[in-house]
């Protein structure tokens, strides 16, 4: 009787999982036929401490939310500066590959990101997906096929090149604002986040709900010009330096429109199907108020307050949520990841190899992450052995260790209501002058950086010290020697920058036209 009991017991324990195989199964294949609505929202320049799910004084709680009711991704990596970064997002490449490794784009700048390039925007609009960009392209105009609406974007409305005053929408004082390819030159005076915000409210009213979408939200918030509604100001009162109140205001307005646009993808009835990726494109910089506690470096450098981003990923696809991911990540991998959920496809091979992974398994169920190591960048000497201005040097991590070769020995910065003071270049008895002008702000930052020494080597063990405190390179020097040879391997593959000097007759024509746009 007893064994007789136990073989129905096996025999219904069987059948359970088997029900709940194919259950797992259909599910799966329910979301494969039925591909989820995908909300990317790219923040700029916005620091690891600048976020409350990362211990900020700074309220962000539709961004908590969210980000505590999906996975914090706990070691993902961007790019030092906006460009790069937008870069690898779009293709799926380092920034050696695309000739983005240098800087970013300026306004008269002649080159941008190279056309041979598959983007994200356009492989999904290949498999059904309405494509629009909100806020800033960054990635080169200076020829009409550079821009948003050619590479992918149904719509795009906002700004294509970066630093954009937030009330007057201009750059070296010409309006930068278009709604897909047409001059917008009435929104003088309005806040640029409210109208990205209404913008949004537009496309999701306009939008099929049976029809899959990629809303690509790039925020202006936090990019300097440092600025923002007095009342947004006044609510961080209790920091003493204007720079970072501002800046918090600025993070404060910035999660107001994640909450704001989140509600409307409910209200449409798309939230349940919609995966949500949050993340900065680099880290924050203090001469404008962002700040990266405790990690060392700032943005424009390779340290891990440079590079480590503040993220996390929402969604109901997800298999586990309310976790950290600790898989090593990086920005480039969600090209590939994205595109695979969609059923879309891509050449993993054109015009060269792939670098990111499909790491959708490693957010989702926590499984370990495909990567072993990533090139966090290299920017250093020219083929001529000349080095272009504002250099980075190289970063590689891998598993743990993450080696740096000359690159600017940037200190720790901590926020002033944590109780940190900025450097004795930018001050004036300890606190930030109010009346000084940002453009003397950023000379002084680049001064600061520039005449940092150049350390030639050092490693770190970011698993144990994330801070980079302790330099390892003395202790490890075969770990050194083996970084070194994967670092020159990566060399042998990239390609020269695309920098080149901006060119004059930009500026000739967007003055003429009173719009920054093509003029080759």
């Amino acid at each position: 009787m007893i064994l007789r009991m136990q073989n129905m017991f096996l025999i219904s324990v069987i059948f359970l999982f088997a029900i709940n195989s194919v259950m797992a199964k259909k599910t799966y294949a329910a979301s494969k036929s039925s591909p989820p609505h995908i909300l990317f929202m790219l923040a700029d320049d916005l620091g690891w401490i600048d976020v409350g799910f990362h211990g900020s004084k700074i309220h962000t709680p539709n961004i908590d939310s969210l980000a505590k009711d999906g996975v914090i991704l706990d070691n993902y990596y961007v790019q030092p500066v906006c460009t790069p970064a937008r870069g690898s997002l779009m293709t799926g490449r380092y920034p050696i590959h695309t000739g983005l490794q240098h800087g970013v784009i300026h306004p008269s700048d002649p080159f941008g990101l190279p056309l041979d390039f598959e983007t994200l925007p356009g492989q999904l609009r290949e498999v059904g997906y309405a494509t629009h960009l909100v806020g800033k392209w960054h990635l080169g105009f200076y020829k009409w096929p550079y821009v948003p609406t050619k590479r992918g974007f149904d719509t795009a409305y906002g700004f294509w090149d970066g630093a954009e005053d937030h009330y007057g929408h201009t750059r070296d004082g010409v309006v930068d604002f278009r709604n897909g390819t047409k001059p917008v030159t009435d929104l003088g005076g309005k806040y640029a986040t409210y109208e990205y915000v209404k913008r949004v409210k537009e496309i999701i009213h306009a939008h099929d709900p049976k029809q899959p979408l990629f809303l690509y939200m790039a925020f202006q918030n936090v990019h300097n010009p440092i600025q923002a509604p007095e009342k947004y100001v006044e609510k961080y009162d209790f920091i003493d330096q204007k720079m970072r109140r501002v800046h918090a205001g600025m993070a404060d307005i910035l999660d107001e429109a994640v909450g704001n646009i989140t509600k409307m993808f409910k209200e449409k009835g798309l939230w349940n199907n919609t995966l949500t990726v949050f993340s900065t494109d680099n880290g924050g910089e203090p001469v404008y108020g962002g700040y990266n506690w405790p990690l060392r470096g700032t943005k424009h450098t390779l340290w891990e307050g440079g590079v480590r981003g503040a993220a996390f990923v929402h969604g109901k696809m997800l298999e586990k949520t309310g976790v950290k991911c600790k898989g090593l990540l990086h920005i480039s991998d969600f090209f590939p990841t994205l595109i695979n959920l969609a059923g879309g496809s891509y050449d993993p091979h054109k015009p060269i190899p792939m670098d990111g992974f499909d790491v959708w398994n490693t957010i989702s169920r926590g499984d370990a992450s495909p990567r072993t190591e990533i090139l966090l960048n290299i920017d250093n000497l020219l083929p001529n052995g000349s080095r272009l201005g504002n250099f980075q040097g190289m970063a590689l991590r891998m598993g743990s260790m993450k080696l740096l070769m000359n690159v600017p020995n940037i200190t720790w910065f901590k926020p002033p209501e944590l109780g940190g003071t900025f450097p004795e270049q930018v001050i004036t008895s300890g606190v930030l002058r109010e009346e000084t002008d940002e453009h003397i702000l950023k000379e002084l930052q680049q001064s600061y950086i520039d005449s940092a020494d150049v350390l030639d080597v050092v490693l770190y063990n970011i698993t144990a010290d994330p801070e980079e405190r302790h330099d390892l390179s003395g202790e490890l020097p075969d770990v050194v020697e083996k970084m070194k040879e994967r670092l020159k391997y990566y060399e042998k593959t990239s390609v020269p920058p695309a920098f080149k000097p901006g060119d004059p007759n930009a500026i000739k024509e967007a003055r003429k036209n009173g719009i920054w746009g093509p003029w080759m």
